[in-house]
Parts: structure tokens; C-alpha cells; sequence
């Protein structure tokens, strides 16, 4: 694509020219400064994924509802239940922190989180931050960080909920669970299971991608529950406790293992207290599991547990309305445990952190910085600044600038005959720059980005195994929009990526793998009283699947519909069809995506 499309596109979003109702922009985030805050209010790129949109758009996993969030690049190994890739602003797969419920997630030996086994009708919400956030959460935020909240309570009165679901590919769902709100508590409790025939994951051959030719249906099955609860004590002492499991059994294609059985689960809890006004203290501790067996052919091949410990103590001085200082302290102890010798088993790692919020005038600024003492590779800072400006009721413009790092996994530094205990942690630095603007009309945002990263570890040919070799400039956009015409919601982004390998040697000019240099994603919807419609298009352009850029993999577009029946005060029966016009297409090279399907659902909410 031209940059003069790039620009067109961009000026057609921003001057959608009609008169239309106000949306207000008061959702309330904690996870861009780790203090509650709206989003209109925030310095950072942010996007806030509600439980009715999850529902509106009918999304049946968690990377179907992240596809198309600006900045957000997903690669799938063959549907429901494959591996899954999410880059989030070019950078590494393994460059995002996920937290569930405030507690880190994910794997210790992949350094990446396993997206397609979290449970979507677990999920009350989401927040995703795009940029460097190592400054507050240490090691992986280079790209930025996703924080998932589970289900929580919002009625007075205790509700049950229930949802029934089949369509294509033998799929089946059903959720079903109850919440509640005392005067003083809460509690939520769900259980969900999902499975799905599949298809043909891979059409590779023994030469690429899979190693193997193995043209069945691969399944997933997935089971899964969660439950929240806790308790306001009268002196201003909260506590809340929280706790996310879910199984699965995936079959796949591949020469060396064919089907896994995983575990990922997260238990964790906070304690809350205001000793005074001005001063608020914020415990939060808990545990993480990602476990697996792999099999080939129903036999053993080998297992791969590991477990994150974390604990943080948050402190908050309110010196005014207008200036808010927060210090704290972080550790985190990863350990392995597998049949596979890995020399070192676990780490541990203490951060201590401060921010420092300020308004006066027109002006916002954030200043955070922080110093992490990692077992293996010792001491690491890290800082960000950020400064916005509103020009009267209605246009605000952004700067800011961060630094973070990420230490190598397991895999990278022991895995037997590929690791390199030599590895430095990987470093970056991003500046960015942003206008948005919102009016009785909707909002809008504009956003230019530069990352840079030093230290990138990739595969060294020199020694056949994972160096710090690779220097990469990554450049981009985005751009969205939100809107009313005519009753319908229009929602549209449109982002730009450059990521470029500054490397020496044969790589050097070319673009980092497996992410797409462009993408759209428009969504319309509309209630007609008890009906209510919409679809999504969704397009990206092309990318490479290696580093040599000898393999492309052509962009695609594709186009979904869905539709709800609300035919009782608390029943509602929705469908939905996906890619619509049967598009092949591939977001991995050999691995296999949906055709056209369809799904129904039945919802039972009061």
C-alpha cells in the first residue's frame, strides 16, 4: 500500500462529517498507570473491551475479539485451540504482558501466553495498552500490556446466567453461572466448555511448517471455571479473591507431537486499605500455572510445567486533587518443572517502582521510573514520560517516551542443543505522539509511533543457536474512529506498521515475520427494538512468514454477520456467520483458517 492510500484512508476516518449523539468516553482503567482513571483521561493508547461488547460481537474466543484492535497483529496455527502469536505494535510475540485479575500470566520457558486456551465467557472485560510499560510492570511490557478481568458482579441481587451454543465444524458451547452484590460484598461463579471438531490444521507436506502430512480434523476441547468474590469491611478494609482454571485437549499437526493436554490457571487476591484520605495501600499477590503434556499418536512425548509466584505492595499519596505519587515494590519467582533437563530451573526478580501524576492547566504528566534486580542478569531501569495538552472541551494532544526490556526465557537460554546461556535481555526505547479529538458526533484518535530495539534476540547462524544479534526500527499508525449515523454505531481503525530488521548481514531492510503492515477493521451495528444487527470487515495486507522475506503470505479481507432476537425480557437468540464469502486465506504459512460458518447462540441473562 502507497503512504498516499495510507493518508487517504486516514483523512476519511478522521472527517466523517455527521450529526450525531455524544459518546462518552468514562470507562474507568487501572492498567496504563496501575491507578484507576478514565480512559478519556489517559496519556496512554488504550482500548477497553466491555463484557457487552464481547456479546454484541458474538466472539468465540479470545483472539476473535482481539483481531482488529488497533496496533494488533495475530497469527494462528490452524483455529480453535492452535497455537496463537499476538504482536502488538511489531514488536515480539513475547514483548506483551498479560495479567489476569492483576496477577502475570504465561508461560516461563515461551515467554508468551497461551491467548487460545483462556476462556472467553469467563471475561467481564479487557484492557489493552499499547507502548512501553516496563517502567511499571519491569520485564516484557516492550510492546505493551493486556489485562484481562474476570467476571465480577455489578447487580444488587444474585442473577444466574446460561448460554447454549452449536454450529460449524461440530462446534458446541455452553456457559452458565450466578453473581451477586450485598451492601458490603460480591461474589460471581461460572463454569464454560467449548469444543469444536475442526478441520485440517495444516496443508504443509514433510518439508515445512508441520513436517507432516496428516489431512484429518483436529479438535479442541476446552472446560474451564472461575470465581470471584470479596468483602468491604466497614473501617474502608477491602478484600477480594479471585480464581481462573481451564483444561484443554488440542489435536494439531505436527512431525514430532500431534496432540497436547494443557492446564492454564491463575489464583490470586488483593487487600485495599486507606489508613488515611490522602493515602491508599494496595497488596496483591497470587500464582500462575501453564502446564502441558505433548503426545504423538496417543503417546507420551514429554511435559512442561512451569509456575510464576508474584507479590506487590502499591502505595498511593493523594498530595491534592491534581497530583497523585505512587511507589510500590514487585517479586516474581519463575520455576520449571519438566522431564526435559534444563541446566537452571528458576529466577527470581524484585522490582521497585514510582509514578508521579500531575495536572495543572491544560497540561497532564506522568513520570514513572524503575529498578529491577533480576537473579540472572542483574540490575535493570527503566523510565517513561508522558505530557498532554487539551486545547478547550474537545481536542487533546499526546507525547511520550519510555524504555523497557525483556529477559530471555527458559527455552532461549537452556533449551537442550538450541539455548545460549550467554543471552542479554532484550532492550527498547519508543517515542509517540498522538491528537484525538471528540465531540457530539463521537471521537476520534490519531496516532504516530517509533520503537527501537537493541539486543533482539533471534536465531544466530554463526552458532546455531539464539544470539542477541538483531536490531530493529519499528514505525507506525493508527488511526480509529467512533461514530453515530442514522442510529447505526460505526466503529473504524486503520493501522500502519513498518517493522524493519536494522541488522547486519543478509536479513538487513527486511520485514520482522508474521506481521501485516496493514489492517482495517469497520463495524456496524444497529438495534431495531428487539432486534439488533451488524457485521465486521476486516482486512490486512501481506507479510512474510521468515526473516528472509522468501515466503509471503498475501493479504485477505473478510467479512462477518450477526444478528439477536431478544423474543423474551431475559432470552435472547443470536447468530452469527463468519467470513462470509468463504475466503482462503492464511495468517501462517501452510496452517488453515475458517471458512464460512456459522454459529448460534442461546442467552439466558436477566
Amino acid at each position: 500500500m502507497k503512504k498516499r492510500d495510507i493518508l487517504l484512508i486516514s483523512l476519511l476516518l478522521l472527517s466523517a462529517q455527521t450529526a450525531l449523539a455524544t459518546t462518552e468516553l468514562d470507562s474507568i482503567i487501572v492498567t496504563a498507570t496501575r491507578t484507576a482513571q478514565t480512559a478519556d483521561e489517559t496519556l496512554a493508547s488504550v482500548t477497553v473491551i466491555s463484557r457487552e461488547d464481547i456479546e454484541r460481537q458474538q466472539a468465540q474466543s479470545v483472539q476473535d475479539i482481539l483481531r482488529g484492535v488497533p496496533g494488533i497483529s495475530i497469527s494462528n496455527s490452524g483455529g480453535a485451540g492452535k497455537a496463537t502469536s499476538l504482536f502488538m505494535r511489531g514488536t515480539e510475540s513475547d514483548h506483551v504482558l498479560v495479567l489476569i485479575d492483576g496477577i502475570k500470566v504465561g508461560s516461563a520457558t515461551l515467554g508468551s501466553t497461551a491467548f487460545q486456551h483462556l476462556p472467553i465467557e469467563q471475561i467481564e472485560r479487557i484492557e489493552v495498552v499499547r507502548g512501553p510499560r516496563s517502567s511499571l510492570y519491569g520485564s516484557e511490557a516492550i510492546g505493551g500490556v493486556i489485562q484481562i478481568f474476570t467476571r465480577k458482579a455489578s447487580s444488587t441481587t444474585a442473577k444466574p446466567f446460561l448460554s447454549i451454543g452449536g454450529g460449524s465444524y461440530g462446534s458446541s458451547n455452553v456457559s452458565m453461572g450466578a453473581s451477586g452484590r450485598g451492601e458490603n460484598s460480591w461474589f460471581s461463579v461460572s463454569a464454560s466448555g467449548q469444543s469444536t471438531d475442526g478441520f485440517n490444521a495444516c496443508k504443509g507436506n514433510s518439508g515445512a511448517a508441520c513436517f507432516t502430512i496428516e489431512p484429518d480434523k483436529d479438535s479442541n476441547q476446552n472446560r474451564s471455571g472461575s470465581l470471584r468474590a470479596g468483602y468491604q469491611f466497614e473501617d474502608g478494609l477491602e478484600v477480594d479473591g479471585h480464581a481462573l482454571r481451564s483444561t484443554n485437549e488440542t489435536e494439531f499437526d505436527g512431525g514430532f507431537s500431534n496432540e497436547s493436554k494443557s492446564v492454564q490457571q491463575v489464583v490470586g487476591g488483593s487487600v485495599r486499605l486507606s489508613p488515611m484520605e490522602t493515602w491508599q495501600l494496595i497488596f496483591t499477590g497470587g500464582r500462575s500455572l501453564d502446564e502441558s503434556d505433548t503426545f504423538k499418536d496417543g503417546n507420551f512425548q514429554g511435559r512442561i510445567d512451569t509456575q510464576r509466584d508474584s507479590v506487590s505492595l502499591q502505595s498511593d499519596f493523594f498530595i491534592t486533587d491534581n497530583h497523585l505519587l505512587t511507589l510500590g515494590s514487585d517479586y516474581q519467582n519463575d520455576t520449571v518443572d519438566s522431564d526435559t533437563a534444563y541446566v537452571t530451573t528458576a529466577r527470581n526478580n524484585r522490582g521497585l517502582f514510582g509514578q508521579y501524576q500531575s495536572s495543572f492547566g491544560a497540561n497532564d504528566i506522568e513520570v514513572s521510573l524503575r529498578r529491577d534486580d533480576n537473579e540472572q542478569f542483574d540490575k535493570r531501569n527503566t523510565g517513561g514520560l508522558a505530557w498532554g495538552y487539551t486545547f478547550g472541551q474537545y481536542l487533546r494532544i499526546n507525547a511520550s517516551y519510555g524504555t523497557a526490556f525483556k529477559a530471555p526465557t527458559f527455552n532461549e537460554l537452556y533449551w537442550p542443543g538450541f539455548g545460549n546461556a550467554d543471552l542479554k535481555p532484550e532492550k527498547s526505547r519508543s517515542t509517540e505522539l498522538g491528537l484525538r479529538g471528540k465531540g457530539r458526533w463521537g471521537h476520534w484518535s490519531f496516532t504516530l509511533y517509533e520503537t527501537r530495539i537493541e539486543q533482539l534476540i533471534a536465531f544466530d547462524s554463526t552458532i546455531f543457536a539464539p544470539g542477541n544479534v538483531d536490531q530493529v526500527r519499528i514505525q507506525g499508525m493508527e488511526t480509529t474512529l467512533t461514530t453515530q449515523i442514522k442510529d447505526w454505531n460505526v466503529n473504524a481503525n486503520f493501522s500502519w506498521l513498518d517493522p524493519e530488521n536494522e541488522s547486519s548481514g543478509a536479513n538487513n531492510g527486511k520485514v520482522l515475520a508474521r506481521r501485516a503492515k496493514q489492517s482495517i477493521r469497520f463495524d456496524i451495528d444497529r438495534s431495531f427494538g428487539k432486534i439488533s444487527a451488524g457485521a465486521t470487515l476486516f482486512v490486512e495486507g501481506q507479510r512474510y512468514d521468515d526473516l528472509a522475506n522468501t515466503r509471503k503470505i498475501s493479504g485477505y479481507g473478510t467479512s462477518d454477520l450477526r444478528a439477536a432476537y431478544a423474543f423474551a425480557k431475559v432470552w435472547q437468540l443470536q447468530t452469527r456467520i463468519e467470513n462470509l464469502l468463504d475466503k482462503e486465506y492464511e495468517t501462517a504459512s501452510f496452517y488453515n483458517q475458517p471458512g464460512r460458518s456459522f454459529f448460534v447462540t442461546l442467552r439466558y441473562q436477566p
